[in-house]
């Protein structure tokens, strides 16, 4: 079965000039023997120390705002592994890596195995225009990052986000997933699709 593991870990979000302390959740994703690290924020070490001698595949950054890609260069040299971000969020990852490009490019449709399961990318821009989800449709899971949160869209209303756009991303790309599809989200608590249905539909009725 595939495991999923969640540490948290705490700094500072920043954008526009403005610094927020935030708390975020990182994924473990794999078995015993190999795991894909969803997002690498604040504490490398905390994330090492979490996967415990396993292979990491990957590092699959659902965004490019620093508090989700902050440890990922320290993580990626201590475990000998690619970073994978999507290319329109570019302009995020260089403002704090100026001198180093990610490894991978992350696209629609692409696909990443780890412990026997397969994480599919969807694309699903408007909290950044680079946001993406990873879906295992074989156990009904979702990391969402922070286009869906447990009580409804990510946060928009800053720098290269937009609102309409994450309400269109969530209708077309993940309300087309089952409703039993469990969510873990960048931030606080886990969710599932059907939980969150009424919401955006009724968001998507009145602003769209």
């Amino acid at each position: 079965l595939m495991s999923v593991e969640l540490i948290t870990t705490d700094g500072i979000f920043s954008l526009d000039g403005e610094d927020f302390d935030v708390t975020n959740n990182i994924w473990i994703v794999g078995d015993d023997r190999e795991v894909v690290v969803v997002d690498a924020a604040h504490d490398a070490e905390a994330i090492v120390s979490a996967i415990n001698g396993r292979r990491v595949r990957q590092i699959l950054l659902t965004h490019g705002h620093n508090d989700h890609i902050n440890a990922a260069v320290e993580l990626s040299e201590a475990v000998d592994a690619p970073i994978a971000l999507h290319p329109a969020d570019t302009m995020l990852w260089d403002v704090v890596y100026p001198d180093r490009r990610p490894d991978l490019d992350l696209s629609e449709g692409a696909r990443f195995s780890v412990g026997g399961h397969e994480l599919s990318v969807l694309h699903t821009p408007g909290h950044a225009p680079g946001c993406c989800c990873f879906h295992d449709s074989r156990t009904a899971v979702l990391f969402s990052g922070d286009t869906l949160f447990c009580g409804g869209p990510g946060a928009t209303g800053r720098s290269f986000s937009d609102r309409p756009t994450i309400l269109h991303s969530i209708r077309e790309r993940l309300l087309a997933l089952p409703g039993h599809t469990v969510v873990h989200t960048g931030h606080g608590d886990s969710t599932t699709i059907e939980a969150e249905r009424p919401l955006i539909e009724e968001l998507v009725r009145t602003e769209l």
